[in-house]
């Protein structure tokens, strides 16, 4: 997964292959809540997920306050996750489906360095 949204566009490439520009990913999520990966995203709507994240740390007393970001069902049209304040929630286990420009996937082919 890219961090940076810069790519090189590749023609002639099918989707989620080497070199494609979106890659898709599945992430599980559970009951007690997945953090999404570092990374820009796409999420795809999916039935009792909801988005949420760390809208404010009360460092005296360790306590994180997570807010709603996105209602279950809904998705996110574009999600920046640092990896750590930032989680998936389900009230059943489930998987949700990630797209991020593709972060440079080992590719196979004719031009490469010798």
């Amino acid at each position: 997964m890219a961090l940076g949204l810069n790519k090189i566009l590749i023609s002639g490439t099918n989707a989620n292959t080497p070199g494609a520009y979106w890659q898709l990913t599945t992430l599980a999520v559970t009951t007690s809540g997945t953090v999404i990966p570092a990374g820009s995203y796409i999420v795809f709507p999916a039935a009792n997920v909801s988005i949420s994240a760390v809208s404010a740390f009360n460092a005296t007393s360790n306590v994180a306050t997570w807010t709603t970001i996105s209602a279950a069902g809904v998705g996110a049209p574009f999600l920046v996750s640092d990896g750590v304040n930032v989680a998936a929630n389900t009230t059943t286990n489930t998987t949700i489906t990630l797209a991020t420009v593709d972060g440079g996937q080992a590719v196979s082919g004719t031009y490469n360095a010798s």
